[in-house]
């Protein structure tokens, strides 16, 4: 498994599973005395693409569905934004790192992550309309603008996985995840370093962010598709969905603070 910057993708396991699923005839499993055994269950199959595929869709639905209840809410000024942004991102957060270092894929604390974003999501975009009206369907449709293009970009092979590539997307995104930490870290103290303040250099650190976002997909897709050529069981299949929507939400968020540079 190469490296990569997700963590979610940092825990596969190494050993123990093999072939390539969801390709040529299924795997069959031979008993003592040459008896065929009774073929895998769901749960233990190879995984294949189409359930990449459906379960990442599965969880994005369920990020949209409470995303746009949420915004709802904040824009009909039914619930403070305070009161649904800061729960979601506590149990978004605590959600995530339970999947991480569990280090054992499941489908309940997907979705739960994926509602949990969703709600802190939403509340935030229905912020950032009311003060940009129709910034929020522009922030959407880059994001999926740009995960559709990094998609074809991988899969057409326009940009080759290398190891070589991926060092330097995961020092490059080390390096910016350092920066905006030390931005917060200054700022707490009433200083400036111009990276989050909407002017030439903010909008210029965004973008470079939105780029590293990008990449980083490719690296996802290669980390997925490891785990088909390694065979490993369908339902990790949830946890590609979730190293997948992590990136989707990093992504999603700069665009809309971007966007938002411009309505300034």
């Amino acid at each position: 498994m190469r490296t990569t910057s997700n963590p979610a993708f940092r825990n596969l396991p190494s050993a123990g599973y093999g072939g390539y699923a969801g390709f040529g005839s299924p795997q069959q499993t031979v008993g003592y005395g040459g008896y065929q055994q009774a073929p895998p269950t769901a749960a233990e199959r190879p995984i294949t693409i189409d359930d990449v595929v459906t379960k990442t869709a599965f969880t994005l639905g369920v990020t949209l569905v409470t995303g746009v209840l949420s915004a709802i809410l904040v824009l009909g000024h039914t619930v403070s934004p305070f009161a649904l942004t800061l729960p979601g991102l506590i149990v978004g957060l605590v959600t995530s790192l339970i999947i991480i270092f569990k280090r054992t894929p499941s489908g309940p604390l997907t979705l739960t992550y994926a509602a949990a974003e969703g709600v802190f999501l939403g509340a935030i975009t229905g912020v950032f309309d009311m003060i940009y009206p129709g910034i929020a369907w522009q922030a959407i449709l880059g994001t999926f603008g740009v995960f559709a293009a990094m998609l074809v970009v991988y899969k057409t092979g326009a940009i080759r996985v290398t190891p070589r590539l991926t060092k330097w997307i995961i020092g490059a995104t080390v390096g910016a995840a350092v920066l905006m930490l030390a931005n917060f870290v200054v700022g707490m103290f009433g200083l400036n370093m111009g990276l989050r303040d909407g002017g030439g250099l903010a909008i210029v650190f965004s973008l470079v962010v939105i780029g590293l976002a990008a990449f980083n997909f490719l690296l996802d897709f290669e980390s997925a598709n490891e785990m088909i050529r390694m065979g490993l069981p369908a339902k990790w299949a949830w946890w590609a969905a979730f190293g997948l929507m992590t990136t989707l939400v990093w992504l999603y968020l700069e665009i809309l603070r971007l966007l938002s540079y411009f309505r300034e």
